[in-house]
This record gives C-alpha cells, structure tokens and sequence, in this order.
C-alpha cells in the first residue's frame, strides 16, 4: 500500500502512472522516502526512474538479511537525482531459497562493483551480471558472512603455508 504522502511525490507519481503494480509498499520517516518494488520490475523501474525521472546517480546496492523471517533477503538500492535534489530508496525482497534478481548494470555501469559486493557477503546472485565473482574475499572462500547464520567465531585456518 502506498500513503498519500508518498504518492504525491512527483517521481512515484509518475512512476505509479507508468507501471501500478510495480510497487508493492512504500513508507517515509525521517523525510526519506522508501518504495518497495517487485523483484521482476527492478530493472524497469531503475530505467525509468533514470530516463524519465532524473535519478541518475546510484549511491549504492547492499542487502539485509532477515534471517529466519521470510522472505529473507531485501536488496536495497540508493538513488540521487541531482537535477531535484532528491533521494530515493528502493527495496526488493527475495526469499532466501532463491536469492536472486536481475542485475541493473545495464542501467547504471557502476551498479557492478555494488553488486559484486553483494553477493560476496550475502550470496544474492545478480541475473545478467557482467562479471559475478567475488570482490572482498578470497576465491575459495566458503560462505557469506553477513549473513546472519554464518558462524559467529569465523572459521579457522591454518597459516602456516605463508
């Protein structure tokens, strides 16, 4: 459901006019506004907000893990419309038994390293990515470790081959 306070935003507006069922909650505090997006739309969304909106400045993607509540994973996505001077969060959730959605490299180039980040300490797997490998941790890490049940004290490893 969207509040009246949100829709009257000029950019939701337009976005609810171009594609009503794309988004599936929104909420404002703290002056910020927030819309939740269906997973499958995101990379309409992203490319309309961009084109027609003005958003063209990804600030970043990241993830919260909700873990054991269901759906488990939102992906979040910061956008900046200098030319406005507005910002606005968009939120996906995805269930953790398939963590995936469409990349939005295609709309923003620098969205890359953002995903990547992503799912190297989530394990979200970003659709259509241009080059999904591991950013922060080594390639032959095992696991996630944002995410909440990966073990508290780490793993051990020896060091005695360096």
């Amino acid at each position: 459901m969207i509040s009246d306070e949100v829709s009257e935003i000029p950019a939701v507006a337009a976005l609810i006019a171009k594609a009503p069922n794309a988004i599936t909650g929104s909420a404002f505090r703290l002056n910020e506004v927030t819309l939740e997006i269906d997973p499958a739309q995101i990379v309409d969304v992203c490319r309309f907000l961009k084109n027609e909106q003005t958003y063209v400045r990804l600030s970043g993607v990241t993830a919260v893990d909700w873990y054991p509540v269901e759906p488990r994973f939102e992906v979040v996505y910061l956008l900046h419309s200098i030319e406005r001077k507005h910002r606005l969060r968009l939120k996906c959730r995805l269930h953790g038994d398939s963590a995936e959605i469409e990349s939005v490299c295609s709309v923003w180039k620098g969205a890359n390293w953002y995903e990547r980040e992503t799912f190297d300490l989530f394990g979200i797997t970003f659709r259509n990515h241009p080059d999904l490998r591991r950013i922060m941790m080594p390639d032959d890490w095992e696991g996630y470790p944002l995410r909440k049940d990966f073990p508290v004290h780490g793993h051990r490893y020896s060091y005695t081959d360096e």
